[in-house]
């Protein structure tokens, strides 16, 4: 090719790009030849979608050609307009991502730019670059306070950087001047003019909706010369991004003119947007529809190892044998939410046979306490059962109901009617927040020997109780004294003879001959309530430590005051000087003659009852012929095959060769 030809060809194509430059797409984009990146695509009615049903993408698409917008005369950047209508179709109706940009670039593309935020203009390393030589009109519908933004929904003129020279919350002004407010991602078509004045220097930006001629006074104006900031040749198109938010950015229609104003579009003539909550069949079937099954599949498997879990958390032993004993058996699931999941907030107290928890019972609400022990024997366990459900049909007033009991794996759960006041040693020791005066005592003590003699005589079997003691006295909420419980207990018909044979109970309301035979009997709870009686008047423990290895014999002490000729001196000092005389001496000498070795020489329950209620006179003890030695609790003689540790404020419990609940409960030995 000859020189003379090139430089024909050379001089073509400089006047072609010379030329004031204008397009117009207003039927669609189908033969647009449009330069497109990232996710950006054309519809099949000739719409320009920037973005689709992505998250965290950018979108490009520029004019194929560049353009001139500089005078080769004088350098400066020639007067030119845009108009173009576009559309904002979020995910969520209140939420929306990222936002348009109409853009001049040197190049075709943004490489390097970034979505979200960056609108996939820049990146966080080139924003703000005077090098950058871009100018923008940016449609924002985020609000990033990084780059300053007034809102969640504004127009801003953006030079070499995405903090705007100029802003304004979106809308238009009417005919009569007034301003009225858009909403970018409405949904609804919008359409934007951008001009530039070459001459003046100054960029106007209008917006309004597609159904409202071109206001007369532009939403934005901005002095500016472009000069500085334009090459010679550029190109224009637009980009967009989106981020957490789904959101499809669409452009109807589009023109552009350099030296002159860009024609008008003829809106009805603009390809129609996708009816609101229209979709894609072919996506929901290729992509939605694998994922919806996955997920089902997922859960459905997860549900079953729930389900599998559940069952095996909540396992319960349950015979045969047990189905007669249906309304007395409570299922471990609603024990268990009941207490909360057995939490130690809701811990009521810890003993030597279990630990207590307080529960409300789902559906009913009802205030329960649930002791759990220990069962890994099963030998007796259908007797122990049987027992238990029978002391559940145990009704009065002074005494905790059993309500009923649960067996699961190495564990028995007995349920008791929930008692507000909590145990009576809680208010004897341990410096109580409120004292007892000596009314409340003696009808605790009262109310405490009436359910005993309900116990031994009142109801169709012998109910022996075994573990009488003030830890074992619920107070309700009117701190009335009741008899609870009843996991030692043991019953025999009227007339019969007891037949246990190992010994269990507390140390120090352990009757002698129950530590020698091992037998418990009426007589043998009486002895214990003697030294509950001490403990309730003297407000002291039937042993009391004093020193390492010194410890006070309750019982003796009080028989030495008696003997001094003062008996009323072993009071608690903490009845101060309210109290009656005559029932405080009255209980006292009630508690020696309780506690006398002998069993035959100790009251009955009923005649215990009539005493505390002065229907029959206390015989005169010293015509009883007393001694200390009649009053020993018998630990000092046949005594050394049973380890014994001494009682405290949380129900510390022995039994023969230190057997728990589980063994003692379950050995068979009746």
């Amino acid at each position: 090719m000859s020189l003379k030809l090139l430089l024909v060809l050379f001089f073509l194509v400089t006047f072609v790009a010379s030329k004031d430059v204008s397009f117009i797409y207003n039927n669609g984009f189908q033969s647009s030849h449009l330069y497109l990146d990232g996710i950006a695509e054309l519809t099949s009615n000739g719409i320009l979608r920037l973005t689709n049903d992505t998250k965290q993408e950018k979108a490009h698409a520029f004019y194929p050609n560049p353009i001139v917008f500089k005078n080769t005369s004088n350098g400066s950047v020639s007067s030119f307009s845009t108009t173009f209508v576009f559309a904002i179709r979020p995910q969520y109706a209140t939420l929306s991502g990222h936002g348009i940009v109409f853009v001049v670039s040197p190049t075709k593309g943004l490489p390097n730019s970034l979505p979200s935020q960056y609108l996939g203009l820049f990146s966080k390393s080139n924003n703000g670059n005077s090098g950058n030589h871009v100018f923008g009109v940016e449609l924002d519908t985020i609000q990033s306070s990084e780059f300053n933004d007034i809102n969640d929904n504004h127009v801003g003129i953006d030079i070499n950087d995405l903090k705007s020279v100029s802003s304004a919350p979106a809308g238009y002004y009417d005919s009569n001047g007034q301003r009225k407010n858009l909403t970018l991602f409405s949904g609804y078509p919008m359409q934007v003019w951008i001009e530039y004045d070459g001459e003046k220097k100054k960029i106007d930006v209008t917006l309004a909706p597609i159904d409202v001629v071109k206001p007369k006074q532009p939403l934005l104006s901005f002095a500016k010369d472009l000069s500085p900031i334009l090459n010679n040749s550029m190109y224009v198109g637009f980009s967009s991004a989106t981020g957490s938010v789904i959101t499809s950015h669409y452009i109807l229609g589009w023109s552009f003119k350099v030296n002159g104003q860009a024609q008008n579009l003829v809106i009805s003539e603009l390809p129609k947007l996708p009816r609101f909550g229209e979709k894609k069949e072919s996506r929901f079937l290729t992509v939605g529809l694998p994922l919806l099954l996955l997920c089902l599949v997922f859960m459905i498997t997860l549900g079953v190892i729930y389900y599998i879990k559940r069952k095996k958390k909540f396992a319960e032993l349950l015979e045969d044998w047990e189905h007669e004993y249906g309304p007395h058996r409570f299922k471990f699931k609603d024990l268990y939410f009941a207490t909360k999941g057995f939490r130690e907030k809701g811990l009521l107290g810890v003993g030597g046979f279990g630990r207590v928890y307080k529960g409300v019972m789902p559906g009913s609400k009802l205030e329960v306490a649930v002791k759990r022990v220990s069962h890994e024997s099963r030998q007796g366990m259908r007797e122990f059962v049987s027992e238990i459900v029978s002391i559940g049909r145990l009704r009065h007033r002074n005494l905790v109901p059993l309500l009923g009991y649960c067996r699961r794996k190495g564990e028995l759960l007995l349920v008791y009617d929930y008692m507000s006041n909590g145990s009576l040693d809680n208010y004897l020791y341990n410096q109580p927040r409120v004292r007892l005066n000596w009314s409340q005592r003696f009808r605790i003590i009262k109310g405490v020997a009436s359910g005993l003699f309900y116990l031994h005589e009142g109801w169709e079997q012998v109910v022996i109780h075994r573990d009488i003691k003030a830890s074992n006295v619920l107070l309700d909420g009117e701190l009335n004294g009741r008899l609870g419980d009843f996991g030692l207990a043991r019953l025999y018909d009227h007339g019969a003879d007891p037949h246990t044979t190992h010994l269990v109970g507390t140390v120090g309301y352990l009757a002698p001959e129950h530590t020698r035979t091992g037998k418990a009997t009426k007589f043998s709870d009486v002895f214990a309530f003697g030294a509950f009686l001490l403990e309730v008047v003297c407000g002291r423990r039937p042993i009391d430590h004093v020193g390492e290895n010194e410890s006070v014999i309750l019982v003796d002490y009080v028989f030495e005051c008696w003997k001094r000729g003062d008996i009323l001196e072993a009071k608690d000092v903490n009845l101060g000087i309210y109290y009656v005389s005559q029932e405080v001496e009255l209980v006292l000498k009630l508690g020696l003659l309780c506690s006398h070795s002998e069993p035959e020489a100790r009251p009955s329950m009923r005649q215990v009852v009539q005493y505390l209620e002065m229907d029959i006179p206390l015989p005169d003890l010293s015509l009883l012929s007393l001694s200390s030695s009649g009053l020993t609790f018998g630990y000092q003689e046949h005594f050394e095959d049973f380890p014994m540790s001494y009682p405290s404020s949380m129900d510390k419990t022995m039994s023969h060769t230190s057997m728990s609940i589980a063994e003692s409960h379950l050995s068979g030995g009746r």
